[in-house]
């Protein structure tokens, strides 16, 4: 594949003239790094095979987009032209306009010691190592396969930056000047702050949220920052091949049942999920909750909140009207929705971002923006 014209492309769509990440990206073949994606069909995931389909694989390699690259516990390299896995994505190779935004908040020097956490494809310890050499580059992955694959794709566009088999929720071998994370968490894992320098700065997203928390290591071995004016999402950390079951049942229960209490919302129907300043807040205010949304032919739109704790809430109506509402379980999930969506509409927003962070040295985030202040631990 004359794949150099392309990943010159790429560089000019996702980063400005004098970026310092633009002669990186120019210089890596992503397509190195993803042989094999899916995406979604409806009936579960397609694998897609770029050796098989050279055209496919140049476009597909070197658009701005997110590929996954494992369903559940299949990784796509694995993965039969019949194969249709269900479930949740537990790795990809995410939008590279999206990396190289990471590891810009990272302001990472080019005599930094980077840590790069879940390595995924290797895409991101390929750039690392593009701009900084290689041996000041560590990337570790949960998964023994995305680690052992990287590897050798790095090796193949000689690069050998050190990838190892590390739950980041757990030790960290190594100290470094940087730390920047491909994959969200809640709260920050206190070996990050261990493994951080005196002066070091950590680069991550609080799971199930969009919040990327940007902070500089503090005297106390805490650290202190910002959560950016900025979005993004990803996967959250797991510890095995998949993310332990949902709670399926108690969806069920929610579509069906009767509410304890059964009333009229205050605004329309919403798919929590596509509106991410709130979805953010949700979650700092009442975390765990899951979602599901969907649409009728006749425009009758139903969303449904569930928590571990046994809550749930069920509501529904046409765009724009006042939706019936169902709830049980010892919370009110959409009410807690409501106080949220009252305050966007009363102040124009939400005091998530540009909240200022504190972390404790056990990793507890504690956030402030005016009055408000909430604690994530």
């Amino acid at each position: 594949m004359d794949w150099s014209s392309h990943a010159e492309a790429l560089a000019d769509a996702i980063t400005h003239p004098d970026s310092r990440w633009r002669a990186a990206v120019a210089s890596t073949p992503r397509h190195v790094f993803v042989p094999h994606w899916f995406t979604s069909d409806g009936d579960g995931y397609a694998v897609h095979d770029g050796p098989g389909d050279s055209d496919a694989w140049t476009r597909a390699a070197y658009s701005d987009r997110t590929l996954v690259t494992k369903v559940g516990g299949l990784h796509a390299d694995h993965a039969d032209s019949g194969d249709r896995p269900a479930g949740r994505p537990t790795s990809s190779s995410t939008l590279p306009s999206l990396v190289v935004q990471m590891l810009r908040y990272g302001r990472i020097h080019d005599d930094s010691d980077v840590l790069d956490v879940a390595t995924g494809s290797g895409y991101s310890a390929a750039l690392l190592s593009q701009l900084l050499g290689e041996h000041r580059v560590t990337s570790i992955d949960v998964d023994a396969y995305l680690v052992q694959a990287a590897t050798e794709r790095l090796d193949e566009v000689g690069l050998h930056p050190k990838v190892v088999t590390v739950d980041a929720t757990g030790p960290i071998p190594g100290e470094y000047d940087r730390i920047v994370s491909m994959v969200s968490v809640r709260p920050i894992p206190a070996s990050w702050l261990t493994a951080l320098r005196p002066g070091g700065r950590l680069v991550t997203v609080i799971a199930n949220t969009s919040m990327i928390v940007t902070a500089w290591k503090t005297d106390d071995g805490g650290a202190a920052g910002v959560i950016e004016r900025d979005w993004a999402m990803f996967m959250n950390t797991r510890t095995g091949e998949n993310y332990l079951p949902g709670l399926d049942d108690l969806f069920s229960i929610a579509r069906a049942r009767e509410g304890e209490d059964v009333t009229q919302g205050r605004y329309g129907v919403l798919e929590v999920r596509e509106s991410w300043e709130i979805a953010s807040m949700l979650e700092v205010v009442c975390p765990g909750i899951e979602h599901h949304y969907e649409r009728d032919q006749d425009g009758r739109r139903t969303a449904v909140m569930v928590h571990a704790d046994g809550s749930w809430a069920r509501a529904t109506g046409l765009r724009g009207d006042p939706p019936t509402v169902h709830q049980g379980g010892p919370r009110r999930l959409w009410d807690v929705l409501e106080e949220i969506r009252h305050r966007q509409s009363m102040t124009g927003g939400l005091p998530v971002y540009g909240a200022t962070v504190r972390i404790t040295p056990d990793g507890v985030i504690h956030l402030q923006r005016g009055r408000w202040k909430a604690t994530i631990g």
